[in-house]
């Protein structure tokens, strides 16, 4: 959910992502969700330094903190999207209203992507829940297009809140399974894409070195409530994976669009 903005908002937002250390650390967090250390290494920045400008950005609720659900020492940054293109639009609206007209980039972004297969693999722990979902949304938004797969390093069943939270947008997940991860030992992918702390930790290799993403999700089976508050919270995470899988086409479009 996105954070109410003020009018003054969008210059200051203006001037946060001018500093270069800070466009580095959000360049990252669009790919992925790390923590202090992993954007330590790849920004070679001293952590210190690092926590300082996260502070910054969390303050504008561009970023989000989360604990591990695998080890609570550890806290994954992740980007408020919502937050991000509301300031983003809201800053170009202000300066003139035609530079905010983005509401065909991604149709744009499946309309071009490559004909040349392209795999992805979503993992979490139980591949009950998110990333069955996240499988049938990619499979769905990219309209075919992209070859979309989860599997587990626990699997179990699929989650009957999962199936019914899909069917209600209509896509039918029903006949899906939950596999081992083993299943898919071997293969080649473009994209692993890792939404459980604890399966990041136990992701094994796979041929081809492909790109690894982490979207640090809570597990909504986990909610504790009534019947409504579960159903909400699987809501809650078919439409955060849905705005992270359409950004996630764009950036598909952009790196493999334009190979041969």
């Amino acid at each position: 959910m996105s954070h109410n903005v003020s009018t003054t908002q969008p210059l200051d937002f203006l001037k946060l992502l001018a500093h270069n250390i800070r466009w580095n650390i959000l360049a990252l967090l669009t790919r992925s969700d790390y923590c202090v250390q992993d954007i330590s290494r790849l920004t070679a920045q001293p952590q210190n330094l690092v926590s300082y400008h996260l502070k910054q950005l969390r303050t504008h609720h561009i970023v989000t903190e989360r604990r591990s659900a695998a080890d609570s020492r550890d806290i994954y940054y992740s980007l408020d999207f919502d937050t991000l293109q509301t300031l983003y639009t809201t800053a170009a609206d202000m300066l003139h209203p035609a530079l905010c007209k983005t509401d065909t980039a991604v149709e744009g972004a499946i309309a071009h992507l490559p004909d040349t297969s392209i795999r992805v693999l979503f993992l979490c722990s139980e591949n009950s829940a998110r990333s069955q979902m996240a499988e049938a949304l990619l499979r769905h938004l990219s309209h075919g297009k992209i070859d979309a797969f989860s599997g587990g390093s626990h699997p179990s069943s699929i989650h009957p809140y999962a199936v019914h939270v899909m069917a209600a947008i209509g896509i039918d997940i029903s006949q899906q399974r939950s596999k081992h991860f083993d299943e898919f030992r071997g293969q080649s992918f473009d994209y692993i894409i890792t939404l459980c702390d604890r399966v990041l930790e136990v992701c094994p290799a796979f041929p081809g070195d492909p790109e690894r993403i982490h979207w640090s999700f809570p597990n909504p089976a986990a909610v504790e409530g009534t019947e409504e508050e579960l159903y909400h919270a699987f809501e809650q995470t078919s439409l955060q994976l849905t705005n992270r899988i359409r950004l996630l086409l764009t950036l598909i479009e952009r790196q493999k669009g334009n190979k041969p």
